[in-house]
């Protein structure tokens, strides 16, 4: 239901046909004052035009939000999200679920800063984002009014979308005139694809469809070897040389494309009930991925880190849910951030036509002890007689719960 109490309102804007009817729909529809929010999360769009669609639909100069946010999202999201080493569902590496929370802060933000009663977004009545957009927004302004135009207005096809922007002289490209193939998000961390030609789970997805990664088939058939340092589990290095987050996932994501990593096809249980068939491209993150658990593998102990990937499907979840702002996800970050004290040293990886192979990883702060391990016999603080103990001990309830068997004849 419209509230006419809205005077001005924040709207996440991309610049597209769609946002672009949505800030034309708000002004109608609410006689207010819009200001226009685009954010660069990496998104690899050029962002000039969304500023000259926004000044040609009306909006004043100083109503115009063009932030790049890419150092922030991979500091402050990517990389917190990394520690947990976070897989929705075991594979999916959250890339559109991480970037709506910031969207959804800085859409506040610039509430606060302008004297906004409401933010406005453009996501779907069907998806996970207009859960996650507004999930963010109650949290960080509880008194926040949102308003979703797909859930209010009467705009039902693309036809009449169509109509509705030429009825108000909104610039139509003549790639847009038509019904889209499929729907894309896009972000430093990953591509997503969905719907049209993806909604039949069976069929294979069209060549045409990837955008970040070239075919494995077409990757080079010589491996790639790199070294990736980390410090308190943080990627920090390629290869020796220190980087800022945002390009040094840029680079993996270099790396990713040239060979073909990190290719997805995923059904998956949306939020709001139904299932959803994608296809994400997260070359730099799926290498990351590999290389965190790798380094994990020789600093961690073995209770951390299996306590670590007893918690991650729940804060996985939590992003993919939009709770990154509840205090139940905030509470794990703390547990996950202390886990990562000493995850530092350097993984060593082979790249080759779609796989990601660890191949070396080495630490100060290592737990892994040649001595110990070793089959060779030495001055070492494990003796072998001990065992015989220690595994009667673990056998005492299996042999109790056996004698029960064989008394009851079972």
């Amino acid at each position: 239901m419209t509230d006419k109490s809205v005077k001005k309102v924040v709207l996440a804007y991309s610049g597209g046909l769609d946002t672009s009817i949505i800030l034309k729909w708000l002004q109608i529809t609410y006689d207010c004052e819009v200001v226009t929010f685009t954010a660069d999360l990496g998104q690899g769009e050029e962002l000039g035009p969304a500023r000259d669609k926004a000044l040609l639909l009306g909006i004043k100069p100083e109503n115009i939000f063009i932030e790049d946010l890419r150092e922030e999202f991979v500091r402050d999201y990517v990389f917190p999200m990394f520690r947990a080493n976070a897989a929705y569902e075991g594979v999916y590496l959250l890339g559109t679920s991480i970037a709506r929370p910031l969207i959804g802060k800085k859409l506040i933000e610039i509430a606060e800063k302008v004297g906004a009663d409401a933010v406005s977004h453009g996501a779907t009545g069907k998806g996970n984002d207009q859960v996650r957009f507004e999930l963010t927004a109650y949290a960080l302004k509880p008194d926040v009014v949102v308003i979703a135009p797909w859930r209010e207005w009467d705009l039902r096809s693309r036809e009449q979308l169509i109509a509705f922007a030429e009825q108000h002289q909104i610039p139509i490209a003549k790639d847009k005139r038509g019904e889209a193939p499929f729907s894309v998000d896009a972000n430093l961390l990953h591509a997503s694809s969905e719907g049209k030609v993806l909604e039949d789970p069976a069929q294979e997805v069209p060549d045409y469809v990837y955008s970040r990664t070239i075919s494995p088939e077409d990757a080079p058939d010589k491996p790639t070897y790199i070294t990736i340092d980390f410090e308190t589990g943080d990627a920090s290095a390629i290869d020796g040389v220190k980087m800022s987050p945002a390009t040094l996932l840029a680079k993996l994501n270099d790396l990713g494309r040239d060979n073909g990593i990190g290719r997805l096809d995923l059904v998956e249980n949306r939020f709001v009930g139904m299932k959803s068939r994608g296809m994400y491209e997260t070359p730099g993150g799926t290498i990351l991925h590999a290389a965190h658990r790798a380094i994990e593998s020789i600093t961690l102990d073995r209770g951390a880190a299996h306590l670590k990937d007893q918690i991650m499907p729940q804060y996985a979840e939590l992003i993919y849910n939009g709770f990154w702002f509840s205090p139940e996800r905030e509470m794990l970050q703390a547990l996950i951030d202390k886990s990562q004290e000493f995850v530092a040293g350097q993984v060593r990886l082979k790249l080759y036509k779609g796989g990601v192979y660890v191949v070396g990883r080495s630490s100060p702060y290592s737990l892994y002890d040649q001595d110990l391990v070793t089959f060779e016999e030495g001055a070492v603080a494990y003796d072998h007689r001990d065992a015989a103990g220690f595994i009667k001990l673990n056998a005492l309830r299996l042999r109790t719960l056996g004698q029960r068997k064989k008394k009851l004849g079972l």
